[in-house]
């Protein structure tokens, strides 16, 4: 991918980041940790590599995104709302009684969301099912779930990803926001789930691993589970919970909760300053 394009999707993703944060701010409540870790990922999803049309969302050949860990809807929104699917400005309805843009995703009322998602280990079956329907009806559309490394310790999404093996999805690509951290802590202490890759592949998937902060590298390996042929493929994407917020970086405290004046103003200013150098680059 050409360097304009790399410097307008990290452009955007820090814009996005800004939006979030405001939106968990003033809600008082979201899950602000995982949203910033996997915002490079939707973003070059969003407006670098998926087929859609904000102006027909429910378009039938478009591609389709699962955001299984459904709870990091400020990334989710941002971006569909930089994208064009619905005002800026609604971000600030955030969880608000008097909206639909509620801390989970719903198809029903958002314009641009393709699943319904909030139970952990849901979203991936999800995928697989349109997945399915896309190969059965003999479409061309793509299908992608994102998940938490977290959400990997459910059981359900092991059994789908056995029914992807085995119904050949190539049209299917899961990516796992592999940050480390979950509400309780270290993956690794709540429940261990590595080796990912090999276990992936001892389920018959195509393993990709990558920097899930680099945007050549997102775009190389979307580019590689499109050429994959005959299994479904899962991109292990290496990334830093809170990513932009030196305070909330790595911290697992920062998974499900807002911050206070202070800790928002420092945040901001952060994100703030972030941006503006790159705009000046």
């Amino acid at each position: 991918m050409e360097q304009p394009r790399l410097r307008q999707l990290a452009l955007t993703a820090q814009r996005a980041r800004i939006l979030a944060l405001d939106m968990v701010y003033t809600a008082a409540s979201g899950h602000i940790g995982g949203s910033l870790s996997v915002m490079d990922i939707l973003t070059t999803l969003y407006f670098q590599h998926m087929r859609i049309d904000p102006k027909d969302p429910r378009l039938p050949g478009r591609d389709r995104l699962v955001l299984s860990k459904g709870h990091c809807t400020p990334a989710l929104y941002a971006l569909l709302a930089l994208r064009g699917y619905f005002p800026v400005e609604d971000c600030k309805l955030f969880r608000s009684i008097h909206s639909h843009y509620s801390g989970h995703p719903d198809m029903n009322s958002v314009p641009g969301v393709d699943m319904s998602t909030g139970s952990l280990g849901q979203g991936i079956s999800a995928a697989v099912g349109m997945a399915l329907s896309s190969k059965l009806d003999g479409a061309d559309y793509r299908v992608y779930a994102v998940l938490g490394d977290g959400e990997i310790e459910e059981g359900q999404v092991w059994e789908a990803a056995m029914a992807a093996a085995k119904y050949h999805l190539d049209d299917l690509c899961a990516i796992v926001d592999v940050n480390g951290l979950q509400i309780d802590g270290r993956t690794a202490d709540v429940m261990p789930s590595e080796p990912l890759d090999r276990k992936f592949a001892a389920f018959g998937w195509n393993v990709l691993q990558i920097d899930g902060h680099d945007y050549a590298a997102i775009e190389a390996a979307l580019v590689l589970a499109e050429r994959c042929k005959d299994k479904p493929t899962v991109i292990l994407a290496h990334t830093v919970k809170g990513k932009g917020v030196s305070f909330m970086e790595g911290d697992p405290g920062w998974h499900g909760k807002a911050p206070n004046k202070e800790q928002y103003e420092q945040a901001m200013a952060e994100l703030e300053a972030r941006l503006a150098e790159m705009e000046e680059m």
